[in-house]
Parts: C-alpha cells; structure tokens; sequence
C-alpha cells in the first residue's frame, strides 16, 4: 500500500433539492480556480447534468461519485484518480446530491450525500435557502448537525438572502449550532440555471453557460470567505486508497487501435469520464460523433457507444441529418457494435414523437408526463455483446419518455425479473451485436462490460481489415493526412499534442485586433501587411503574399503548379501532401531515417524531383536542416517550398530562407504559432516573385481578413520582433529542461531538436506493450501527446510532445513514471 495521500476536500451539501448546492458548488469550483488553485468537480450520484457545468468551472472534466453504480469501496480510488486527472488538484469539491440523507428508496441513506461524505472522509458545507424562513433555518440546520452522530457539518453558507435585518437574525440564531456561516449569497435569479423536464439545462446545450458560471464563480468570490472553505478542505485527512487506474481493469486484447465512435454534442451530453478511460486502456479510441452536424461515422469507426442525452429535444436536426442516419443504419444492420443507453435507445427506434430516427430498432419512442428516475439491478439474461448469461450489473433510469415494445425478442437485461431493452444481432452473425436499453451504467464500477464491448469492437476490426494485409501496415494510405494535433488535445488534458505555444495572444496585440473589427464593414486590404512582411525581412513587395495561415499557402501551391515529379520530405507536417493529392497530383515521399536524426541529404532528392517541401525546423522531428543544405536543393526548373512556420521560434533563425534571393524558392510562415492566433489563421509567402505571382493568382479574392491584416503587421514591428526572439530563447531552455526531466524515464529526444515540441520514441520502454500504449496511458494520465503515426515515417510507438514550462515537463515526466510502474 502507498502512503496516504493528502487531498484538500469538501462536499456541499442541502436539506433538500432547490436550495442552491449547484450554484454554490459550481460556483466555489470556479472562483477557487480563479484564485489560481486546480479544482476538481465531483458529484454524488448518477447526474450527468451537473457535472457539465463543473467541467466549464474547472476546465476539467466532471466526476460522479455513486455507491450504487461502482462498489462504495472504489469511491476514494475514484476520486484520487479524478483528483489527479489531467493533473494534480490542489482541492477537490464534491456537490452532493438532494438533501443530505435522501438515498437509494429502501436503502437507509445507502448512496445519499452522507453516506459518499464518510465513504471520502470529507467535510460537510450545507446550503441553506432562506428565501422563505429565519430562525427556523437554525432548527434545520441542527437537526441535519445532529441526525446521525456519525455525519457532522462543518460549516453553512445561506442563500438566497433578502434584508441585512434577516440575515443577522438567521447568524445569531445560528450560533448555537456552534456552527461558522462561510458565506451569505444574495437573491440573484440571474445565476441560476434553467431547467428542463430532467433537471438542469447542460451545460452543452447553453450558448450561455460559459457567463453563467463565470457569474457564479463571482458571486461566490464576493461573498463566501475562501480562506475559510479552504481552511475546512484542508482539515480533511488523508486518504490511504490507491487512485483508481483503467488499466489495472481491462486491457487490450489486440496491438491495434480500433476506433469507437462516440455519440457527443449537444443531443449527447451524458457520459461518464471512465467510460473514455477504460476503452482507451482497452486498447480502443473513441472519437467523438456530433449526430447533429457529422454526416458520416469516423473513418475506421469498429464500435459505436451512444450515451445519454435529449434527442427528444433535438429530433428534428437529427431527423434531418438524414446521411447519418443512413449511415448509422447501414453499419449497425452489418454487424457494428453498438451500446446504446437511454437517449441512445431513442435515436436508433424508428421514431421520436413521431419524427423519424435511424431505424435499427423496430420500436417506437414518445414523450409521457411521468418522469422515471431509479436505481436498478441488473442481470443480462442471455449472452450479449455486453457479457455472458448472468452477467450482473447496477444502473439508473432517467427519463420521461416510453419506448413500444418495451424489448426486443431478446433482452438486454432483466429488471426485477422483467425484460428491458434490446439485444440483437441484426447482421446474423451468431452473437449480439446491438445493445439498448434505458439502464445507464457506470463501466467504472462493471469493467467487464467495458472488456467485452472492446474486444468486440477488436474482433470487428480484425475482420474488416483488408485481406492479406495487416491492420496496423496499411501502406501509404493509412496515414491520416488529416489528422492534426487538435483532435489528441480533448478538453480537460493538458494540452501537450498542439504547437501553439500560448492560449490566447498577449493584450497589447488582443488590442489590435480588437480595434480592427471598427472596419469589417469595408473588404480587406493587404497593402500594409504586404509592406510589413517586405520590411521584416529586407525584400521588395512584390517577394510576399499574406495568406490566411500556412495551410491557405499550401492549397496554394497545390493549385499554382503542375509538378510531375512533386516530393515531400518525411516525416513531415501532412497538410502539403493533403493539399497535393487534393489537386489531383501524387507526390512521392523521401522518408528520412531515425537512425540518422532524420538527416536530410540533398543528394537523396531524385534530380528528377521539381516540386520538393520540406520543412524547416521539421514538424514533428524538430529537426532544423542547415541553409547550406536547402541551398544544394536549389536547382533550374524546380520549385522548392520551405516550411518555416516554426523558424520564428528558432534562436537567431539561422537557417532562414526568408530573404534569400534564391530563384524558385517558396518559403511559407505562420504567426499562428508563437502568438497564439490559430484561431485567425495569419501568414505569409516570401520568395521568388514569379512564383509568387502565381500563388497570388490562384488565391480568392479577400481570403485574409481584416484582423489577420492587422495581426500581421503587429507582429512584424521591431518590438514584436524582439519579443518573439525572447519566446525563442525561453523555449530553447523549457526544451533543455523537457529533455532533462524525461531522460531518467528512458525517453530522449529524437535527432538534435532546435524548434518548440520534440519528438519521442517510446517503443523501448515497455517492448510487452502494443505501439502507442504509452500515448493512450498518458490520457488517461491527463496528457496529450500528438500521436505519430499519422506521419508517413513513423509508427504508433512515436509521440510529439509540445514544450511547456517546467512545471508541466516535471509533471509529464512524474506521469510516465507512473505509466510505467
């Protein structure tokens, strides 16, 4: 057993539902975060709801803490692991659920706020609304102080308070429960959440919520004393539980990564954190499918888990979206795994209060007045895709709707001795493919549900893999030139898959384009951003073309030239290819060797090469090629296109061919990377004006806008300049200090790396595990890696890891220790 771990903590707790614990929880979480601490959201019990806007006050997911649905034994390891995910909390706060004792019905409080607050030997904060009474709220709070000897408060934050007058009437009567008031929040309809027919609004589906909360986390900030709260989380003692690991649960039962499509948006907002974890430690990747706006599953897609939601509420765009429906169909009737719980169920019947659905199911879906809300056991009657005959399992039901049948010929599962939901094998395969019902179940507390949907979704893979060929070598095709790092980086990780190096740009150019937006009424004009860029780097106007990003100069190029022989230098970033074989031409590739610190050698270019890119300093390999060595590139009758979107990063920028007088040469840059304007999409060409003018040619008429104009010119000045070149010197050491803290792990950075990210291979560190273990453990660790094997050149066994500052390297590299442990 390791030694106890030390978790500030606290739960917030009511006499009852409607007194405020979602608004002062959530609240709390926020304005603790914005006192600079990591605050982990909990929850007690089965809501979905609640913990979406717990994830927007936190910035990390929200966790449910349920007996019912895991053992009461692995509630302390869950919220270790919670507490730890993506990185460490320096708090955690846990709103309760109902009123302080109210539990599972027959169960003598099992699975109510009291009894998950001792199960986590954590503080109790009740709210209390009084809106309505004065003294009366001592009485209520000393009965719920003194009820069960074995549950005691710590401490009362009043809401919903009118006139001063009753608020010391309340605090003296208050004081002889012995009892501190933590804080008193005013009446303010304006920061409470709606509601819906199941409770609060998600957080997803308000354009709003982001305000809401950030209202909440003021209002809190102002009026509730934080020492004081934080003093009472501290006095929590500490846990002796080992966190809660995925991995010691399930494993994967194949070296492939499947893909799990995973219902999300706003129709989908109900799903539990684990349920990610656990199919990633299976071996699997879930990729998000919004059925509201995706038209097609992921390509790949081998399983398809479709959680919790209201499609009731959104059955006309998903009937609309009539491609996927077809698509999701198709799929299932072929045999597709698929889980299916509560909303789930709804949009595959064959319709919703009448509006069509996918269809998979033969039953039919409406809305009733009577809202169902329970605890369930659970036993699956046959085998399953879930598991064997008897399998076993705990859920709720949420709902107010009514599905006719309520199952199919076969069960998903049996509750109380009735048939519930649909277990099918629609392909005739000989074994359940399809299961729906209306059970929600927590695969944290039944990981074996989890193993089995994965190994179904593994077994799936392996049977659709082309003939004759193994899964995990595809040839060239296999690579996802689309893949970019911003789909590894999922919200609540820490971010270390993206190359840009801050969230937002810094005030001072904010302002710029801020001030810009007084003349979006006129079409953009590039005069100045061109002179900007000419002046930067000692040229005439006519060497430059401001583009909307580097991938606006790559489509470009794919347009301007009719190559014959067209090159691309590997491993390398996939946009030019991608923007190549969208123009209809395919390039070879010249894959440099790992060996060799992916060298490029000029004479490995065919002569016979006239379109050539190449990327200097390389994505990923953050390799920088000498100049002299892109020079010997240079040759009549071939186009050379330079990367450089990550040169501005590089001390000195010493291989440059920006302002190079070089016939032929195309060099592309980005401002996205250093000033944090991905969003803007800001960039620029320099080089031969004969080729310029080409590109110029083929690019739409005001493809820049009026704030990337503005942004361009901003960030060329001297002083912008001169910062950036500080960034560049700061990142060079945050690099040092990366490799450092990871070469005791065994990790080295590939080559000689000179840009802002490096490049891993992890294939020596567990050689027992599959390629790409150690990326998915590191997830489930709370970190993003940039995977590689959508670079031609590499495999799943490499990762790009973007330079941090010191803390977030020490704490990568304390996370792959634990990976490894």
């Amino acid at each position: 057993m390791s030694a106890p771990t030390a978790l500030p903590r606290l739960v917030i707790t009511a006499p009852a539902s409607g007194h405020g614990k979602t608004t002062v929880a959530t609240g709390l979480m926020g304005a603790l975060r914005g006192e600079g601490l990591e605050v982990a959201g909990f929850k007690v019990g089965p809501d979905y709801i609640d913990p979406g806007y717990h994830a927007l006050a936190t910035g990390r997911p929200g966790r449910n803490l349920d007996p019912h649905l895991c053992h009461p034994e692995q509630l302390a390891p869950l919220l270790l692991h919670g507490a730890r995910t993506p990185v460490p909390a320096d708090v955690a706060v846990v709103e309760g659920v109902m009123g302080l004792f109210d539990g599972r019905m027959g169960g003598d409080g099992f699975a109510s706020t009291a009894h998950v607050a001792g199960l986590v030997d954590a503080p109790l904060v009740v709210v209390v609304d009084i809106s309505r009474m004065a003294r009366t709220t001592a009485a209520l709070v000393h009965g719920l102080h003194t009820f069960d000897p074995d549950v005691r408060l710590s401490g009362v934050i009043l809401n919903k308070a009118g006139s001063p007058r009753l608020v010391d009437e309340i605090t003296a009567a208050l004081e002889a429960t012995g009892l501190p008031v933590l804080g008193v929040l005013p009446r303010d309809a304006g920061i409470e959440a709606p509601s819906r027919h199941l409770g609060l609004v998600p957080a997803a589906e308000r354009d709003q919520a982001a305000g809401t909360v950030r209202r909440l986390a003021e209002q809190v900030a102002e009026h509730v004393d934080l020492r004081a709260v934080l003093a009472l989380a501290h006095a929590a003692p500490p846990l002796t539980a080992e966190p809660w690991n995925p991995a010691d649960h399930v494993s994967p039962p194949s070296p492939n990564r499947p893909r799990v499509a995973v219902a999300a948006g706003r129709a989908f907002t109900f799903r539990y954190a684990e349920t990610d974890e656990l199919l990633r430690a299976a071996g699997c990747e879930p990729v998000e499918l919004d059925p509201l706006v995706d038209t097609a599953l992921p390509e790949g897609t081998s399983g398809l888990y479709l959680g919790g939601g209201f499609p009731e509420v959104h059955a006309a765009e998903l009937s609309a979206n009539t491609a996927l429906r077809t698509a999701l169909a198709d799929a299932i009737a072929a045999g597709l795994p698929a889980v299916a719980e509560c909303a789930g169920l709804l949009y595959l019947c064959r319709s919703v209060d009448g509006v069509p659905m996918v269809g998979a199911l033969d039953a039919e879906a409406v809305m009733t007045p009577k809202l169902t809300l329970r605890y369930q056991g659970l036993v699956a009657p046959t085998d399953g895709l879930l598991g064997p005959a008897g399998t076993r399992a705990t859920g709720h039901e949420f709902h107010r709707t009514v599905v006719t049948p309520m199952s199919g010929d076969t069960a998903a599962w049996l509750v109380g001795g009735e048939a519930d939901g649909f277990s099918a094998d629609p392909a005739g395969l000989g074994h359940p493919t399809l299961h729906a019902s209306y059970q929600h179940v927590h695969w944290a507390g039944h990981p074996r549900l989890a193993q089995a949907f994965a190994d179904a979704v593994h077994d799936r893979a392996a049977r659709t893999a082309a003939p004759d060929r193994p899964q995990a070598e595809q040839g060239p095709g296999a690579y996802d030139l689309d893949h970019h790092g911003d789909s590894d980086a999922t919200e609540g990780l820490v971010d270390l898959a993206v190359n840009v190096a801050r969230p937002a740009p810094p005030d001072w150019l904010r302002d710029v384009i801020n001030a810009s937006t007084a003349t979006l009424g006129a079409y953009p004009r590039t005069d100045e951003a061109a002179k900007a860029i000419a002046a930067a780097h000692d040229v005439d106007v006519d060497h430059v073309l401001p583009t909307a990003g580097g991938a606006e100069a790559f489509t470009l190029v794919a347009r301007a030239f009719t190559p014959r022989h067209a090159l691309v230098v590997h491993p390398q970033f996939t946009e030019p290819e991608a923007a190549l074989l969208a123009a209809g031409h395919r390039p070879a590739r010249l894959v440099l060797d790992a060996a060799d610190g992916f060298v490029l050698d000029p004479a490995a270019v065919p002569d016979a090469a006239d379109l050539v890119v190449v990327g200097n300093p390389t994505n990923p390999t953050s390799v920088l090629h000498p100049r002299a060595t892109l020079e010997a590139l240079v040759r009549p009758g071939r186009v050379l296109v330079v990367d450089e979107a990550f040169m501005d990063a590089v001390p000195g920028e010493p291989a440059s061919l920006a302002g190079a007088d070089l016939p032929g040469v195309l060099v592309l840059r980005s401002l996205t990377k250093t000033w944090g304007l991905a969003g803007l999409r800001a960039g620029y060409v320099v080089g031969d004006p004969a080729l310029v003018d080409r590109l110029r040619a083929q690019q739409p008429p005001w493809s820049v806008s009026t704030p990337a104009l503005a942004a361009t010119v901003a960030c060329l000045t001297p002083a912008a300049r001169a910062e950036a070149a500080a960034a560049a010197e700061r990142f060079a050491g945050r690099r040092q200090a990366l490799a450092d803290a990871l070469a005791p792990t065994g990790l080295v950075p590939a080559g000689d790396p000179r840009a802002p990210f490096v490049l891993l291979d992890t294939s020596a560190l567990r050689p027992d595990r599959p390629a790409g273990w150690l990326r998915l453990a590191l997830r489930d660790q709370g970190f993003a890696a940039r995977r590689g094997e959508t670079f031609p050149g590499l495999d799943a066994s490499w990762i790009r890891v973007a330079v941090r500052d010191e803390t977030t390297s020490a704490a990568l590299a304390a996370a792959v220790v634990r990976c490894l442990g």
